[in-house]
């Protein structure tokens, strides 16, 4: 009896220490009913909603308010050659006040310098977010957005001549001195190595460069030696009829480029990037600008930059008479060295990271696309607007270009670059300066430059 009275103590504890347990368990469950976690889910959406309610009017506004902040401290303040901004209002205040029509095209210039540069910042921030090959083609874009606009106000006024000389100064700037920075820099900073580029790209671009030239030289030759079958009509028919197979011509090239050969246009250090240290340093590089922030200072330097083109082609005639330069010299030296600062800083910033495939694209692209596009539209344009421009540019100039495709065609055929070639392009650009400074237009000599810009201004 006492045994299993000893039992039956021990087993009624252990249902007792059970049915304890059973309890806790019990009370855990209730502490974590259906109903509590509904309470505590609605007890912290209601602090959430307080929160956010409280929070985003200011926070939202304050958010906005450091996002516009940094995104104009990163595009305004971050560059030296921004400190040229305030000439741009500054032409505008001398244009105002003034006659001097040297003063506000020098100050103009040095307004443009800033903005074609900063176009060029935010076209190759936009790129990050379209890749190499679209980023490459809107590099060449933007960078010629300022040779454009000007191009086009000076057809609006009739200076047809200028809108010539300045889109082949552009083309001559982008092959010789552009690239031949890019090569001189690239060169020096890497002068234990050769460095490579892919020469499908370069043939591809000489190829169409020539075809430009072959589109220019038929109706010069054709004016020069009075072969026409319709005396002053025939001329200008060949030209449109040339600039639309043109356009076509560079249409095709785009579809070439971007959807049928895309592999053809990667540059040579994507393919073969397999040691670290080149991923690494890929990797490194990010935006500094949001898409969006890149579109609205695209928009915003693009606007500008017309406002001073408007200025700058005002003033080139007076320009020319109160420095006593050739207008032809101004035009192909002086104007696309400004439009250009933005393949300069792209092209050179590229080479020294021996990243020549991109100075490639966006040096000789820029030239191609000025060539093939920019020249062919202001002809059609020309011609939607009443106007004659025609692509007979003269005998000079078109064996100026002609020489000049040539010899950059020369460089680029083996697909190596050494700062030795770069200074060699940049001598050759030297030497066609000196000649445009000693050249002396026939068409202005006449009179019909400086008759078609005064009834041109007074149209307006």
């Amino acid at each position: 009896m006492d045994y299993k009275l000893q039992m039956g103590v021990v087993s009624h504890l252990e249902m007792g220490s059970l049915d304890h347990s059973s309890m806790d368990d019990l009370d855990d469950e209730c502490l974590y009913n259906p109903e509590m976690d509904a309470r505590k889910a609605h007890s912290t959406d209601s602090i959430e909603q307080v929160s956010l309610s409280s929070s985003l009017p200011v926070g939202g506004r304050k958010t906005i308010r450091n996002g516009v902040y940094k995104s104009i401290k990163t595009v305004v303040f971050s560059n030296k050659l921004n400190l040229l901004m305030p000439f741009g209002p500054l032409a505008i205040l001398v244009h105002k006040t003034t006659a001097h029509n040297g003063w506000v095209f020098f100050l103009s210039l040095l307004g443009i310098t800033p903005l074609a540069e900063r176009l060029g910042y935010a076209t190759e921030q936009l790129a990050f977010f379209t890749g190499p090959t679209v980023g490459g083609l809107l590099n060449a874009t933007f960078g010629n957005a300022t040779e454009l606009i000007i191009s086009i106000y000076a057809l609006k006024i009739g200076m047809i001549r200028v809108v010539q000389l300045s889109l082949l100064g552009s083309i001559l700037s982008n092959m010789l001195l552009v690239l031949g920075c890019a090569f001189f820099c690239g060169g020096l900073v890497h002068h234990r190595k050769e460095q490579v580029f892919s020469k499908a790209t370069a043939v591809v671009n000489s190829g169409l460069l020539l075809m430009a030239v072959m589109g220019l030289l038929f109706p010069a030759v054709l004016h020069s030696t009075h072969t026409e079958r319709h005396d002053g009509k025939s001329e200008l028919a060949l030209s449109r009829f040339s600039s639309c197979i043109m356009l076509l011509a560079y249409a095709a090239y785009l579809v070439f480029q971007l959807k049928s050969q895309k592999d053809l246009y990667v540059p040579i250090d994507e393919v073969g990037s397999q040691n670290e240290e080149q991923s690494d340093d890929d990797d490194d590089e990010a935006p500094e600008i949001s898409k969006w922030e890149s579109i609205i200072w695209l928009a915003i330097m693009t606007a500008w930059i017309s406002i001073l083109s408007d200025y700058l082609v005002d003033t080139i005639q007076g320009a020319s008479e109160a420095w006593d330069v050739p207008i032809a010299f101004i035009s192909v030296i002086l104007l696309p060295i400004i439009g250009n600062a933005a393949e300069h800083a792209s092209a050179i910033m590229f080479a020294m990271k021996d990243k020549l495939d991109i100075s490639l694209g966006v040096a000789i692209g820029s030239s191609t696309q000025i060539s093939m596009f920019g020249i062919p539209f202001c002809v059609v344009i020309g011609w939607m607007m009443g106007c004659k421009m025609d692509l007979n540019f003269q005998l000079f100039e078109t064996a100026t270009l002609f020489i000049t495709v040539i010899v950059v065609a020369f460089f680029l055929q083996e697909g190596t670059s050494n700062y030795f070639k770069g200074l060699m392009l940049i001598l050759c650009y030297l030497i066609v300066a000196a000649s445009f400074f000693v050249h002396e237009d026939p068409l202005s000599t006449d009179g019909e430059l400086e008759t078609t810009y005064t009834v041109g201004r007074r149209i307006l």
